[in-house]
């Protein structure tokens, strides 16, 4: 997997070569991890890549052709760019899996009031968020989508790190987990956890994380992700709680 960053802050990135997993996916290959700095691509002696909006408003946009002529730097017939952008579609687990299945991410970063619109409309495959609120540029965005799509590549996570039990993989959160002490004042462990009983701690794990998930994000419970015994402990569950 490539990944190419368009940015006014590379410098901005290079904390994830020092971070843990992201860090050994790059020294290993399993990604390819680059920058590049929209202002190289400026006319303007000064590298600047912004100027104020037609029609009159707050802020700066950045301009379209700096940005155009960075994207054509890097872009291939297999790459995808996005947008990381307020206005995009939320970035879920699902999406993540399927933007680890590309083979080359361009992602764009605005900064300023945000780009001019003939970028988006022209040369933007996709608009991604990561949240509904606005941040100052795209880099945090980017750092949390590269994170994501990272951990789903094969052999990125060893098997004691995998991903599939882990909180929207199935759109079901995780079951609650717990490490020693096994009693911390008075706080113990649940019982089940102990005996060694590898179906019955499963069955606990599964019960649990669809009452997590219940009690805290039940708008994720769709009936068609679920199996019917879960759901018949799903329906247990509400009679319980």
């Amino acid at each position: 997997m490539k990944f190419s960053v368009l940015t006014l802050f590379p410098d901005f990135f290079e904390i994830l070569e020092s971070y843990s997993i992201i860090s050994r996916a790059i020294k290993e290959e399993k990604i390819d991890l680059n920058t590049i700095n929209i202002r190289d691509f400026s006319e303007n002696k000064h590298h600047k890549v912004d100027d104020y909006p037609y029609g009159g408003g707050p802020g700066m946009l950045m301009q379209i052709g700096p940005i155009k002529k960075a994207i054509d730097s890097v872009k291939t017939e297999n790459s995808k760019v996005i947008y990381l952008s307020a206005q995009g579609s939320v970035l879920t687990q699902n999406k993540l899996k399927e933007l680890s299945k590309e083979e080359h991410l361009i992602l764009l970063n605005g900064h300023y009031e945000g780009i001019d619109n003939r970028v988006v409309e022209n040369y933007v495959d996709e608009e991604i968020s990561i949240g509904d609120y606005v941040l100052t540029g795209g880099e945090m965005a980017s750092m949390v989508l590269i994170d994501g799509v990272t951990r789903l590549l094969p052999g990125v996570l060893s098997s004691s790190e995998s991903y599939s039990d882990e909180s929207h993989y199935r759109g079901i959160l995780e079951h609650p987990q717990y490490t020693r002490p096994m009693d911390f004042e008075g706080l113990k462990v649940p019982e089940v956890l102990l005996n060694g009983n590898h179906k019955l701690i499963e069955d606990y794990r599964r019960r649990e994380a669809l009452k997590n998930t219940f009690l805290k994000r039940p708008d994720l419970l769709k009936e068609e992700v679920l199996t019917s015994e879960e759901l018949n402990i799903l329906n247990e569950l509400k009679k319980d709680i």
